[in-house]
């Protein structure tokens, strides 16, 4: 969606539903998919080292944003889950700390009742990478299954639709790739995890911070105007493992994200912002190479968890698959 209609469309919902952001403009999450599979580490599957692969991916990452306004009952399910309104104390609006959320969104409701609020107000982005990413490791685990049930000739009379099915699973596993880009991205910019999302608000402002809607200005046109995928691909950090859960990973990228709402407000004050300021475009590459760099750390470490699953019905062990122990074909097309 172009971000002059997204800014038309933004004022209005904005008004209507409070804490409702959109997400980097088209530029800004198609570089950060591209960017992300252009840097994998080898070890992942060669369909995603490919050109066209991280080319579809850049498009896909978009397909959350492009799917907005499918209806009234898929939109209010759906877009909360784009922004986290985090408050200047690291809490939901006084509820869940963003380092110590409930596992479940159900449970995640639950926390935010107690304190008169719910996740359709308050957002819900870190379920959303990490119910994203969750996926992920289920779709390489399938695809390790089907690659290697393909290779065995102890399974030859199943070949052709293992071969079929693995093409299929590739498919998903970039579609899974774009919607997990979609929402890392939208984790990178500031504005997607405070309750300062477009405008300062009314809320405590020594700082005399601005009231006017930046949100789409900085995250549409100053991106799509004077951020390069070379300068993006030039910031990335070196791929990082921290040894942890998917949760404790997007725990640390929202509060990271969340420390950069008052230096990106400063900057707007000290009018870094405006049209031909290089400390604009600067900031905008460094969150959104902030973006790229986690995308590329989950892809990785999907893939690596992923050997360690169990897929279909009756489940099989991807290892047990992987070594040719086990036909996976019955739990594959399924005994119902």
């Amino acid at each position: 969606m172009k971000r002059l209609v997204q800014l038309a469309l933004a004022t209005a919902l904005i008004a209507a539903v409070p804490g409702l952001a959109l997400a980097w403009g088209a530029t800004g999450h198609r570089m950060i998919g591209e960017a992300a599979m252009h840097a994998l580490p080898p070890e992942l599957p060669a369909f995603l080292h490919t050109r066209q692969a991280a080319l579809d991916v850049g498009e896909l990452s978009r397909e959350p944003d492009r799917s907005k306004g499918a209806g009234r009952a898929r939109d209010s399910d759906f877009d909360p889950g784009h922004f986290l309104d985090l408050g200047d104390d690291g809490t939901v609006f006084g509820g869940p700390k963003v380092s110590a959320l409930p596992p479940t969104r159900a449970e995640y409701e639950a926390a935010l009742r107690v304190v008169g609020q719910d996740s359709w107000k308050a957002g819900y982005l870190p379920y959303s990478i990490v119910e994203s990413w969750q996926q992920l490791v289920l779709d390489f685990a399938y695809w390790r299954v089907l690659t290697a049930a393909e290779a065995n000739p102890a399974w030859a009379a199943h070949r052709d639709w293992f071969t079929a099915d693995r093409r299929r699973r590739e498919a998903h596993i970039l579609e899974t790739i774009g919607q997990l880009s979609h929402y890392v991205g939208d984790g990178s910019q500031p504005l997607h995890v405070s309750v300062h999302f477009n405008g300062w608000g009314d809320f405590p402002n020594p700082q005399g911070f601005t009231a006017a809607k930046i949100h789409g200005p900085f995250e549409g046109e100053l991106v799509h105007s004077s951020v390069t995928p070379a300068a993006l691909a030039a910031h990335m950090a070196p791929p990082r493992s921290c040894d942890c859960s998917i949760e404790q990973r997007t725990a640390d990228l929202l509060a990271a994200t969340a420390r950069q709402v008052v230096p990106l407000y400063a900057l707007e004050k000290a009018g870094g912002l405006a049209p031909g300021d290089p400390r604009g475009p600067a900031f905008a590459t460094l969150q959104l190479a902030v973006g790229a760099s986690e995308l590329r750390d989950d892809i990785a470490e999907a893939w690596r968890v992923s050997a360690s699953r169990m897929v279909g019905w009756k489940p099989v062990s991807v290892a047990d698959v992987v070594a040719g122990k086990t036909d996976p074909y019955p739990a594959l097309y399924a005994i119902d």
